[in-house]
């Protein structure tokens, strides 16, 4: 038994890609998300698992836009049973071929499992919120813009789900600036997750301690000594029984295990079942004199990137439960904490990129893109109280630091510039033309202009 706690925060999000493009980038990145992370993680919360959920408003948008669920059926029943059948016809290996015959029975499942309105069914689990677009709120050019991001997810967040919500607000890419917090408070944000390693050091304990700020919120620091063992080049995911995701076949599938060998189910859950087991006897050294570690993941990395996530999951929900490390949800876990004055650590500019500041989605590759978002919301702020809502939902879109971030990765190809490009021209043009018909299907439905408007 240990006087410490852990708290599993999963941030839900993916870029606006409903209506977007299909295969191989667009929308079927969000039937796959459904599919392999969001389904299995609502089976999870609804047997009780003590997991803080945060979703994005940007994800929600897409979840209920019209139509959206129908289309993800379609992709489903039709398109991956007939893509798997192509490649069982060209597979040249019957272990293979074996292997997707099987697969290709995960996606009837998630058929059968999907709701009629997911986003109901995950409304009673959704804690936290986020900038209405994903927006990385340090590098956008005014505080009318930052107002504009976190209200309209706060507001959107409120609507969706109630008046349950205690404050929690996850800051895209954990990206914290000193002139945020008070911006952050004046919404309703009374707390959100940070990376401090380069700030406190390597598995310092003061990363189990949230941390007060003059203005208001809380900076929750995450813990990398145990985020780092999923998510590290070397964690869990890497190990030889897990399906590797990037050997794929023609059609994106995925027969073949890390080492090489075909995917063998029972394989890679006696590995799952070690390395939960691992994980809470790590965490629970970790906290054996006290606090709380915070371990923030990517929900889709659960699932849609790690296949066995949602299965590791599962298991150290109930491994924590026997050996007596306690599982909370992180906003029980604020609502008694004793904050550390935040110190130095409220006047650093940090971010969970690589290295950890804001470079990634400013940096030499992407700089025109920082710059051109700059500028598009200094447009759209000079419009002053006649600009469309088209205009502003424009705004919103570009201001998304998926695009930024996938262009310096290199792993979307031309596409997350294309994204940009698009929706810069089509902000040019809705400033030109204020009563024009909005292009965006869905995004931010609620809008919250006012923030426009203000000093």
């Amino acid at each position: 038994m240990t006087d410490g706690r852990l708290a599993i925060v999963l941030h839900s999000h993916l870029p606006y890609v409903e209506g977007f493009g299909t295969w191989p980038f667009g929308e079927e990145w969000l039937w796959e998300a459904i599919a392999t992370s969001y389904l299995p993680l609502l089976h999870l919360l609804e047997e009780g698992a003590p997991v803080t959920l945060s979703l994005t408003p940007v994800l929600c948008d897409q979840l209920e836009a019209p139509g959206a669920l129908e289309r993800c059926r379609a992709f489903l029943r039709d398109v991956r049973p007939a893509s798997h059948a192509l490649d069982v016809e060209a597979a040249e290996d019957p272990a293979v071929a074996a292997e997707l015959e099987r697969a290709a029975g995960e996606y009837a499942d998630a058929l059968g499992r999907l709701p009629d309105d997911l986003l109901v069914a995950l409304a009673p689990f959704a804690a936290w919120t986020s900038a209405a677009t994903h927006a990385l709120l340090a590098l956008l050019a005014t505080d009318a813009g930052v107002r504009l991001q976190v209200r309209t997810g706060v507001e959107s967040h409120r609507a969706r789900f109630g008046d349950g919500w205690r404050g929690g607000f996850w800051l895209p890419e954990c990206a914290t600036a000193p002139w945020l917090h008070g911006l952050l408070e004046e919404a309703g944000v009374h707390a959100t997750c940070v990376d401090l390693t380069d700030v406190l050091g390597p598995g310092d304990p003061r990363h189990l301690r949230p941390l007060a700020t003059e203005a208001g919120p809380l900076l929750v620091p995450i813990d990398r000594v145990a985020v780092d063992l999923v998510w590290a080049p070397s964690g869990y995911p890497s190990h030889a029984a897990y399906r590797d995701h990037h050997h794929r076949t023609a059609r994106d599938h995925h027969p073949w295990a890390n080492d090489g060998a075909v995917y063998d189910t029972a394989r890679a859950t006696e590995q799952a079942a070690g390395d939960a087991a691992d994980f809470v006897a790590r965490v629970a050294r970790r906290v054996r004199d006290g606090g709380l570690c915070v371990c923030a993941l990517d929900t889709e990395l659960l699932g849609h990137w790690w296949h066995e996530g949602p299965q590791w999951l599962e298991l150290v929900v109930a491994e924590a439960a026997r050996s007596g490390l306690e599982l909370v949800h992180l906003d029980d876990a604020l609502a008694d904490c004793d904050p550390a004055p935040a110190g130095e650590a409220a006047e650093r500019v940090t971010t969970w990129g690589t290295p950890r500041d804001l470079s990634t989605w400013s940096g030499p590759r992407v700089a025109d893109l920082a710059w051109a978002a700059r500028a598009a919301e200094l447009d759209v702020l000079a419009a002053g109280a006649g600009v469309g809502d088209r205009a502003v939902r424009e705004l919103l879109a570009l201001q998304s630091s998926d695009w930024a971030f996938l262009a310096s990765a290199g792993t979307a190809g031309e596409y997350p510039r294309e994204r940009f490009e698009g929706h810069a021209a089509a902000l040019r043009a809705a400033l030109a033309d204020p009563g024009r018909e909005p292009g965006l299907r869905n995004l931010a439905p609620r809008l919250a202009r006012a923030a426009l408007l203000e000093p």
